[in-house]
């Protein structure tokens, strides 16, 4: 990967990417079939997130239509699933989480998840028995990890954290990743 005259990194095939922050402190990384200075026929995947809220959205133009997704941790997607009506942003499992990766998690791990949570949280919104893939996570990577983080175990903790990541990554967000760039790949083929 190399960079192109106007300093944003691109590949051999011409598929552009740009990363930013806003004056909001809101996270953006821009991914292009082609440069869309050069080219207003352009499809394109923005990724946007906000560190603060941990909010994101996922807008898709690569097939010509306009595609967004509201994005957030798959930790809070269990919780919401989890105690559905009555769920609150700020529940016990959250604040304690919250508490954990503030003192424990890497600043690496933590811009790691907030990267792939939103693909994976999209990934299993689209299963078709998303509730119970939710109640697997709530049991064995929320309620798990506040449970050892109550104890004082935080590498059992850290270390159930990360191989959740790890083992959703690969079985949800990996699939989402391939197709969108394949779905990049192929426009830029086609142009």
């Amino acid at each position: 990967m190399g960079r192109d005259k106007y300093g944003h990194y691109t590949n051999d095939e011409g598929v552009e990417l740009r990363t930013s922050t806003d004056k909001y402190g809101a996270d953006h990384i821009d991914i292009y079939d082609s440069c869309p200075a050069e080219n207003s026929d352009h499809g394109s995947i923005h990724i946007n997130y906000d560190s603060n809220t941990g909010k994101g959205t996922i807008v898709d133009t690569t097939d010509g239509d306009k595609e967004t997704t509201d994005t957030q941790c798959y930790l809070t997607s269990a919780c919401i699933r989890y105690f559905q009506k009555n769920f609150d942003d700020n529940c016990y499992e959250l604040r304690v989480l919250r508490w954990f990766r503030d003192n424990f998690v890497s600043k690496e791990d933590m811009t790691h998840y907030y990267e792939v949570a939103p693909i994976i949280v999209e990934s299993i919104n689209k299963e078709e028995k998303a509730d119970i893939i939710y109640d697997y996570i709530y049991d064995n990577v929320v309620y798990y990890c506040v449970e050892q983080i109550e104890q004082g175990n935080y590498d059992v903790a850290y270390n159930r954290y990360k191989n959740s990541i790890s083992i959703l990554e690969e079985q949800f967000a990996k699939p989402v990743l391939i197709n969108r760039f394949v779905k990049v790949l192929k426009l830029k083929t086609n142009n």
